[in-house]
């Protein structure tokens, strides 16, 4: 394990031993990593609301500079095989098994992306959507566009599967030992 690990609230995030967490990755308070899931460099999961916590299932990429928070509307639950695109923006809301996040997306407070869907790069998900599972949703606000089948399902499906694999090239490197590069 790696990055800042915060205490807060006498709540210290939980990570599991085959999860990467980058260097630069920060976790506060009740947030919780599933195995073989990944925080990249510059995330920040901030679970800091009494109440509430986040929670990453498995095999599960939380990329480079993505925010996840919380608040009084709920937790932030993140399933296993999920795959959260560079800059994405959470806040108490739920993503299902095997959906693929774009780039810079924000998901607000109580909505919920069925399993399998794909939210669009820059897509805002608004407060208390529901996106059905196997879709694909786009747009600020974001719509659902058409349901995925075909390579855009498989490509989904896939995606989970790769950020698995370079975590464990970076865990076998060292980059995640003691927070310095190859110590």
């Amino acid at each position: 394990m790696s990055g800042r690990i915060i205490t807060f609230n006498g709540r210290t995030p939980r990570v599991h031993p085959t999860a990467f967490v980058a260097p630069t990755a920060t976790l506060i308070g009740d947030v919780e990593i599933g195995p073989e899931s990944s925080v990249w460099f510059g995330a920040v999961l901030r679970a800091d609301h009494p109440e509430n916590g986040i929670r990453v299932g498995a095999r599960t990429s939380i990329q480079d500079n993505c925010v996840l928070h919380v608040s009084a509307r709920g937790p932030t639950i993140v399933g296993n095989d999920v795959t959260v695109g560079h800059g994405a923006v959470f806040e108490s809301c739920t993503i299902e098994d095997g959906a693929l996040i774009g780039m810079n997306a924000v998901i607000l407070h109580e909505a919920t992306i069925g399993a399998g869907a794909l939210v669009a790069a820059l897509s805002v998900v608004p407060t208390g959507m529901h996106v059905p599972p196997a879709t694909l949703v786009a747009g600020s606000p974001a719509k659902v566009r058409k349901t995925l089948e075909g390579e855009s399902a498989a490509w989904v499906k896939d995606s989970a599967a790769h950020y698995v694999a370079l975590s464990r090239e970076y865990l076998e490197q060292g980059i995640s030992e003691s927070g310095n590069d190859n110590a």
